[in-house]
């Protein structure tokens, strides 16, 4: 790598969105708030996995355990699972295979064929940049176990990748995650732009470990351990390009069709998501369960019993978001317990460090050291 390129990939580490990525199209729908128990996503990524662990020999039943689909079910249009069902089936393939390179072949086998409408409407893009924007803002159709961001700065362009606060509680299913949605992520970059794409540099957040790796061979890149964040660069002009698949007459229709897929996931969703959203909304000072009832026009029975048809409750929500936040506090800043503990309603470090170890098993420092 030249010294231009070296410095190009420092400036990097502080991004900045271009005004070009600020919105995919007015209609744009705010993303669905949705708990990992709730059977609502497509079984894109799960088909997948099965896929390449069934061509390793490895028995049906032991690759779906814990999760309720049949095979037979499993390539359905109209099947459906849960987040939680997704990272049990990951962790079943950590269990059986030994390859190395397992959750990045997983990734890579995934195409944009396979993702439906999302995946049309990304190809339909009539540019690339659009094309990137598009599949961050409508991540929520692609059953997402890590947050993405796109960042473009000085002629660099990157992918931010995040697992989820569940899945980060255990850092080798985050490595797990991190590296399949690495594997989704250039796949499908190589289907849109052609399949001479290769990212600059990949950088992950952890250090080199011996159970899985990325094969730099087919990544085409540089991979750095350590970094503060998990990330994809690559070059700018890539977008540049014409989008030789785009069509500006066909891209509109195939937006409001993925605005009304969020709507009916949001739909799906349901009452805990409502309750979700309402608590988001101040979790320093979480409403009562009375006040969320009469923001929800309902009252406490009837709201109670909903959520139960759901296997949920107040309490269980609450405790899932401030999980969820105070995981991604200990893992990306430096906040002291007693900052977070505020941050997330608790008096003091003491009852927050309690709380956490209920939640995750584990103390705030040990999450921190992983």
């Amino acid at each position: 790598m030249d010294a231009q390129r070296q410095v190009q990939l420092r400036k990097s580490d502080q991004p900045v969105r271009s005004s070009a990525l600020r919105s995919v199209s007015n209609t744009a729908k705010e993303k669905p708030i949705v708990g990992l128990s709730e059977r609502v996503y497509e079984t894109t990524k799960l088909a997948a996995l099965f896929d390449v662990l069934l061509g390793q020999r490895y028995p049906a039943a032991e690759i779906l355990k814990s999760v309720s689909l049949t095979p037979e079910e499993l390539h359905s249009p109209k099947a459906r699972i849960s987040l939680a069902e997704l990272m049990a089936a990951y962790r079943n393939a950590i269990r059986l295979s030994r390859e190395p390179h397992l959750p990045y072949r997983v990734g890579s086998s995934i195409h944009i064929s396979a993702y439906g409408m999302y995946g049309f409407a990304i190809l339909c893009c009539p540019d690339f940049r659009k094309a990137m924007t598009f599949a961050e803002q409508y991540h929520a159709l692609a059953a997402p176990l890590a947050a993405i961001e796109f960042t473009e700065e000085d002629g660099l362009a990157s992918w931010f990748i995040e697992p989820t606060a569940p899945a980060a509680i255990d850092p080798q299913l985050y490595r797990f995650i991190t590296e399949m949605q690495i594997g989704i992520h250039i796949s499908l970059m190589r289907d849109i732009m052609g399949s001479r794409f290769a990212p600059d540099e990949i950088r992950l957040s952890y250090p080199e470990a011996e159970d899985f790796g990325l094969p730099r061979d087919q990544v085409g890149c540089d991979i750095r351990f350590a970094s503060p964040t998990n990330q994809i660069l690559f070059r700018s002009s890539w977008l540049d390009e014409a989008a030789s698949l785009g069509n500006k007459t066909t891209y509109p229709a195939i937006v409001a069709l993925c605005d009304d897929l969020l709507d009916d996931l949001k739909l799906r969703v349901g009452t805990a998501g409502k309750v979700r959203e309402l608590l988001l909304h101040d979790i320093t000072n979480p409403p009562t369960f009375a006040d969320v009832a009469s923001s929800l026009g309902t009252n406490e029975r009837s709201l109670r019993r909903q959520l139960q048809q759901q296997g949920l409750s107040f309490r269980s929500l609450l405790d899932e978001l401030r999980t969820q936040m105070a995981l991604k506090y200990l893992r990306t800043t430096k906040l002291a317990n007693e900052e977070i503990a505020l941050a997330l309603g608790f008096s003091d470090a003491a009852n927050f460090r309690r709380a956490f170890h209920r939640w995750t098993h584990k103390t705030p420092s040990e999450i921190r050291g992983e």
